[in-house]
């Protein structure tokens, strides 16, 4: 069995696979990589199945050493990752020696790099997941992040190194992050038409308290409309809260699973993964779909995810 042995964690590096669905009634959210998109490529440049568990850096990586032969992708935002002295190219598979070391820097793109195993990271799993949730320290490595000195089991190896790429006009596609396209929240006759222009016209900035259970923006304020209150009811993921007279809130994979803030929009899931590589001080905006757009852009995505032409070989 493959080991992987931390020598630095980095600024917040978690073992996350694709989450754990259909938790939120008992108010679990659903945890999981910030950029599923990300994750599920590498794990098919290494040969895995799409969910298998890697580790997620977030805006400074870390070094990790190999005992063993390994084959790996690091994936999502640039982290200047090195094998010993030489350079790894993003988004394709590399081999690595017994008793070598992969060091990442600091982000040069986006929020989060994903470093994808052959095997996958063997950790126990909880509810079905073995994505750490941070805020209750659950699942993944002992439910937190990664530290100096920790080790990490990989699953057994089924497959040689094969040299896998991801096309670099399929990179393009993934990599911008300054649009959200969203559909309206179930409160969005609540607001005035002069709040909802405001909203859809107006640029906001990623705060800096934000964090993977919800991305603070810092911009107008969406206004409610007259005073009507409302009831907590459940929340899904990418749900944008507009608390009276403060800026919005997205709600991201350890949000609360109920909220009693009305909720102006709600990102539509092909957009899910491009909050994932949102960073502070990032400035994004919003455009207004319906929801059979919505769902024809979830399935073009789902289509060019599993087109031949996506990985290179």
């Amino acid at each position: 069995m493959g080991l992987i042995q931390v020598q630095s964690p980095g600024l917040l590096t978690t073992v996350q696979d694709l989450g754990r669905e259909g938790f939120g009634p008992v108010g679990v959210s659903p945890s999981g990589a910030a950029d599923p998109i990300s994750l599920r490529l590498g794990n098919r440049l290494v040969g895995n199945v799409e969910s298998a568990a890697g580790l997620e850096m977030t805006l400074l990586g870390g070094t990790f050493l190999f005992p063993q032969e390994a084959i790996v992708a690091l994936v999502g935002s640039n982290f200047g990752a090195m094998l010993d002295e030489a350079t790894i190219t993003p988004w394709t598979s590399v081999q690595v020696a017994p008793g070598q070391t992969i060091r990442l820097g600091t982000t040069r793109s986006g929020a989060r790099c994903y470093l994808c195993v052959h095997g996958g990271i063997a950790v126990k799993s909880f509810l079905g997941s073995a994505s750490t949730h941070i805020l209750s320290g659950l699942g993944g490595y002992e439910g937190r992040a990664l530290r100096k000195g920790d080790t990490l089991k990989l699953g057994p190896a089924t497959q040689s190194f094969r040299k896998r790429a991801i096309a670099s006009q399929m990179q393009e596609f993934w990599s911008r992050r300054d649009l959200l396209r969203v559909t309206p929240g179930p409160q969005a006759d609540w607001f005035s038409k002069s709040s909802l222009r405001s909203f859809y016209r107006g640029t906001y900035r990623i705060g800096e308290q934000s964090n993977r259970m919800g991305l603070r923006l810092e911009g107008a304020a969406a206004l409610q409309r007259g005073s009507s209150q409302m009831l907590t009811e459940g929340v899904s993921l990418g749900a944008i809260q507009a608390p009276p007279g403060s800026s919005p809130i997205i709600l991201f994979v350890e949000q609360q699973t109920t909220g009693g803030y009305p909720k102006v929009a709600n990102v539509i899931s092909a957009d899910l993964h491009r909050l994932g590589q949102l960073r502070p001080r990032d400035e994004i905006r919003f455009e207004q779909v319906d929801f059979e757009t919505a769902r024809s852009l979830r399935v073009q995505q789902e289509e060019l995810l599993a087109s031949r032409e996506l990985i290179l070989e």
